[in-house]
C-alpha cells in the first residue's frame, strides 16, 4: 500500500500511467477511436493541412494521419507488450529452475544462455529476417529469441539471493515440495525485481521496432506503425515537417513514459530507495526508520 500511494503521489509517475493507459486503452478499441479508416486513400487530399475533419492532415496516399496514429498502437505497443510478455514469462521459469534447483541444470540453462548473449541483439534480429523475411512477426521472433536469455540471468540471479532464506530451508526440512516452495515464497518476492526489468526493457523494444519499421524492416503497407510513418514522410521531411512531427512526437512521449514510470517502479519496489526518497522529500528521520521497519517487516 505504501508503494502504491509512492506512486501515485509522484506526479511524474502518476502522469506516465495515465499516459500509457490511456494509449493502451486506445489501441485496443482502436476502430473506436479513430475518425476514419487508416487505410482509406485520398489522393486529393496528399498532404493535406490539419482541418476539422482530419485533426493531424493527411499522409501521401491522403491517408487520415490521426487514425493511422492510433491503429499504430497496436503493433508498436500492444504487440511488443505481448512479445516482452513472453520473454519475461520463458526467463522466469528457467531462472527459478536454474536459481533454485542449482547444479546440472543451473550449468546447462547458464551456457545456453551465454551462446544466446554472444550474438549482439541488432545482430540477432537482422540474422532472424534475413532468414524469416521481413514483417512484425519476424521481429518479434528475434525479441523473444534475443531477450528471453537475458531475463534468465537476471531473474536467477534474484532467485538465488532468496534460495538461501531461513524461510525456504525451514520450508525444505518441513518436507514442502520444491514446486509449492517456488510458487508460493520465490515467485512474491522476485516479482518487484521481474517488474522493474521488463518494464526498463518496454522502452527498449518500441524503439527498436520502430527503427526496423522505419528501415522497412518491420510492419509493412498498408498497416500503420509508428516508425513506418516517419519513413513515409521522410521524403517531406524538410518541406512539411509536421508530417514527422506526429508520429516522432508519440514515440518520444510514450517511451519516455514507459522510462519515467520504470525509474518510479524501481523506488518504489526497493525499500532502502524508498526511504531515501521519503527522506529527500522532507519526512524526518523517525518516519525514514518506521518506513523502512515496515518495510523489512
Amino acid at each position: 500500500m505504501k508503494r502504491l500511494q509512492f506512486l501515485l503521489k509522484d506526479k511524474l509517475a502518476a502522469a506516465s500511467l495515465s499516459i500509457l493507459v490511456v494509449t493502451i486503452v486506445a489501441g485496443i478499441f482502436a476502430p473506436l477511436f479513430a475518425p476514419h479508416d487508416p487505410e482509406e486513400v485520398h489522393m486529393e487530399l496528399r498532404y493535406a493541412a490539419s482541418s476539422w475533419e482530419y485533426l493531424l492532415g493527411n499522409d501521401h496516399l491522403g491517408r487520415c494521419i490521426l487514425s493511422r496514429l492510433i491503429f499504430g498502437i497496436r503493433p508498436s505497443v500492444l504487440w511488443v507488450l505481448a512479445a516482452l510478455a513472453v520473454s519475461v514469462g520463458i526467463g522466469a521459469i528457467l531462472g527459478f529452475i536454474a536459481g533454485y534447483f542449482r547444479g546440472l541444470t543451473d550449468a546447462v540453462v547458464m551456457r545456453i544462455c551465454d551462446v544466446m548473449l554472444s550474438f549482439p541483439g541488432y545482430v540477432m534480429t537482422l540474422a532472424v529476417i534475413g532468414i524469416l523475411g521481413v514483417g512484425l512477426e519476424n521481429i518479434l521472433i528475434a525479441f523473444v529469441l534475443m531477450k528471453w536469455a537475458w531475463f534468465t540471468r537476471i531473474i536467477r540471479t534474484s532467485v538465488m539471493q532468496y534460495a538461501e532464506s531461513d524461510y525456504v530451508k525451514f520450508s525444505k526440512v518441513l518436507g514442502v515440495s520444491d514446486i509449492k516452495i517456488i510458487t508460493k515464497h520465490m515467485v512474491p518476492v522476485s516479482l518487484p525485481d521481474i517488474a522493474v526489468i521488463a518494464s526498463s526493457s518496454f522502452g527498449s523494444m518500441i524503439l527498436q521496432l520502430s527503427g526496423f519499421s522505419f528501415l522497412g524492416l518491420g510492419i509493412q503497407a498498408p498497416n500503420a506503425e509508428w516508425g513506418m510513418m516517419l519513413n513515409e514522410a521522410r521524403e517531406v521531411m524538410f518541406s512539411k515537417p509536421e508530417f514527422m512531427l506526429a508520429p516522432g512526437l508519440t514515440i518520444i512521449v510514450v517511451v519516455s513514459a514507459i522510462n519515467f514510470l520504470s525509474d518510479a517502479l524501481q523506488v518504489a519496489l526497493d525499500p532502502k530507495l524508498l526511504a531515501s526518497k521519503y527522506k529527500l522529500q522532507g519526512q524526518g528521520p523517525a518516519s525514514t526508520a518506521r518506513l523502512q521497519g515496515k518495510e523489512v517487516a
